[in-house]
């Protein structure tokens, strides 16, 4: 009997295909094949974290730095499934966010779905984290960290999955044991740029978000159908964090938390619902919305007034929460 040939069952921006054999395929070119404005301003390089998974971050400072500069995560989105350091878009956010803010900026990559399913990509994040805390320690320390980085006023951020791992390490962290464990490494805020966030049930801007989105319903499905454990739902812990199986948030002591939203972005009443419940248990936590702006804004077009905007509210975050004692 003649049998027929693989075929693409799912597809995400032109970089991954999943065939029907269970076959991953994933493209070397970025899916954002953008200009890299690099000036020359900001130097960078490449740092291996994890060994074992054969992971490594990017490491951003100013080229003419006078005194210690707070660190700045900042974690990729691609729905847990694509993105990468090295693409492009990311590389141009970062030289931004080192030069304007200015910070050292720590630009770790973790394992993708589907090879890697949830909750992979959190425990890399929280292993980037812990292989911070063992440089601020002492443990074969990078210059670049040890001569220009204050450990003692950290910001971890991410936009859209990369913002749900910031949620999942502010949970991760926000107790006297988790403060314990990165010492002496210390977090003075968590930003999250448009969190992809997931459940059940259907929100207003999900339900109402166009099919010409840049990222619509069908691929925020596709997603996490690729990134949950098979046969996990939507409102899995690593998708929706007021799921039935989420642990408790009214314990967590969060770090001020800086939510941010686009008018046009179908995560953004899932996004302003977190943010509202937070506030709701007396969590630090402020929304900033920009209209008219749809999914990734900053990273698509970094150099846009809406970006240069977005720049300036970071950089006030951080000098805020960074003159406050722990």
């Amino acid at each position: 009997m003649p049998t027929s040939l693989p075929h693409i069952v799912e597809e995400c921006r032109g970089v991954l295909f999943v065939y029907s054999d269970s076959t991953v395929v994933r493209s070397e070119n970025p899916s954002f094949p953008v200009p890299v404005h690099d000036d020359g301003s900001v130097e960078w390089k490449d740092v291996q974290f994890d060994p074992i998974n054969n992971l490594s971050l990017r490491l951003y400072k100013p080229r003419h730095v006078t005194s210690k500069l707070p660190i700045f995560f900042y974690f990729h989105g691609g729905g847990f499934c694509i993105g990468s350091r090295t693409w492009p878009n990311c590389q141009n956010y970062c030289f931004r966010l080192a030069s304007e803010l200015p910070a050292i900026v720590i630009a770790p990559d973790y394992r993708l779905a589907p090879e890697h399913r949830l909750p992979g990509a959190i425990d890399d994040s929280i292993a980037c984290l812990l292989w911070l805390q063992k440089q601020a320690a002492g443990f074969n320390s990078d210059p670049w960290l040890l001569d220009y980085a204050d450990f003692k006023r950290v910001v971890v951020s991410g936009d859209s999955a990369g913002g749900t791992i910031a949620h999942h390490l502010a949970v991760r962290f926000g107790s006297t044991s988790g403060r314990t464990e990165l010492e002496p490494v210390q977090i003075k805020g968590y930003v999250q740029l448009m969190p992809f966030f997931g459940g059940v049930e259907r929100t207003r801007s999900e339900a109402q978000c166009p099919k010409e989105a840049f990222l619509n319903l069908e691929l925020n499905d596709r997603y996490w159908r690729l990134s949950l454990p098979i046969g996990a739902n939507f409102d899995h812990p690593s998708a929706n964090p007021f799921g039935p199986d989420s642990p408790p948030l009214e314990p967590v002591e969060f770090a001020p938390t800086l939510v941010v939203v686009g008018e046009c972005d179908l995560l953004t009443d899932r996004s302003v619902d977190y943010a509202n419940r937070l506030k709701q248990m007396g969590k630090p936590v402020e929304v900033a919305e920009f209209k008219g702006q749809q999914h990734g804004f900053f990273t698509i077009n970094p150099w846009s007034e809406s970006s240069a905007e977005l720049m300036r509210m970071l950089r006030r975050f951080v000098e805020e929460v960074g003159v406050r004692s722990s």
